[in-house]
């Protein structure tokens, strides 16, 4: 059986969930991956009442989906990320100072994982921002120790979240991406042993945040495939601008034609997905396949039904016989 095709709802928290529910399940989808913000989840009402998430979950069920995983990606980005002005657009109204948003942020978290548990689900995908990713390019060089110092700073404040991660069964799911403690496959080892393999710290697996940058992610599948704990399917194209525009963007904006890469809707970019279904079969992935839609050049619901088929095109399941059995005598 192939797996089950959700949406994640982060791209559409401008309408009521119970209306996109609606939609999603018009386009075909089997469930959403909710999102933590708009009305579509509240981590804190869902920590403190299970009532709240039996009615999130009947809301589903009502149009005949289901849920497998929730997502803040916005408060987790807030835990250990050099706090400015952008990330107050995160923030309740009343936070307003570094200290108290990254307090904010990280008893959010811990909720979610309890709200995750009174859901009955198991997977929680996020952000968890990074102290060092202004240091990416060694210039001025970086001090001795100072990348080190910036993983032992991670592990600080993810550890006493991922132990309650942990009481509540609940794994999270870091989201590979720029400007997280994981960016690639070497950044995510690293994450990895700086938590000393914390049991319930894993990733929310997307090529379209990998391809661009040159890194192998099918690769990444296999070696991390033990602590992949949830997949999104988002596409993404590279070497389509106009040359005056590198990987870091220039910033420019999504949908500038100078841009070197840009975020496509399924099956109009450059990733190989094939390549991706056949390596989440050969580590026995069999979780949901989560359309994370983004593409500025396309009207979105027809990117959404659009991406919903494509995702069914290209998933099979793994064969439980060897081709070539009938030969046997």
């Amino acid at each position: 059986m192939a797996r089950p095709v959700t949406l994640f709802t982060g791209q559409w928290a401008d309408l009521a969930l119970d209306d996109l529910a609606g939609m999603a399940a018009q386009w075909g989808y089997d469930g959403l991956e909710l999102a933590c913000w708009g009305d579509h989840f509240d981590p804190d009402k869902g920590a403190e009442s299970k009532g709240y998430c039996e009615d999130t979950m009947a809301l589903l069920e009502k149009h005949g989906l289901k849920c497998w995983s929730i997502s803040y990606h916005l408060a987790g980005q807030l835990v250990c990320d050099t706090i400015d002005e952008r990330h107050y657009e995160f923030t309740p109204d009343s936070v307003k100072d570094p200290d108290a948003a990254r307090a904010w942020a990280i008893a959010t978290m811990k909720n979610t994982a309890r709200a995750a548990a009174n859901m009955g689900i198991k997977v929680v995908n996020g952000f968890t921002g990074s102290p060092i990713w202004h240091l990416l390019y060694s210039f001025p060089p970086c001090l001795p120790d100072q990348i080190d110092a910036g993983f032992r700073q991670f592990a600080e404040a993810w550890k006493p979240i991922l132990d309650v991660f942990g009481e509540n069964d609940v794994k999270f799911a870091l989201e590979v991406h720029p400007t997280e403690i994981a960016f690639d496959t070497g950044s995510a080892e690293r994450a990895l042993e700086a938590i000393n393999g914390h049991p319930c710290f894993g990733f929310n697996y997307d090529p379209s945040h990998l391809g661009y940058q040159g890194v192998d992610y099918v690769a990444f599948i296999r070696k991390l495939s033990e602590r992949i704990f949830h997949v999104h399917m988002k596409d993404v194209w590279w070497g389509h601008g106009d040359g005056t525009v590198g990987v870091f963007g220039g910033h420019t904006e999504f949908a500038d034609p100078r841009r070197y890469w840009d975020f496509r809707s399924l099956g109009h970019g450059d990733i190989v997905f094939e390549d991706i279904i056949v390596a989440l079969n050969d580590i026995g992935y069999a979780g949901p396949l989560s359309v994370e839609w983004e593409d500025s050049r396309m009207d979105r619901a027809h990117g959404a039904r659009e991406a919903c088929e494509f995702v069914r095109r290209v998933d099979f399941a793994p064969s439980d016989v060897a081709f070539d059995a009938q030969f046997d005598r």
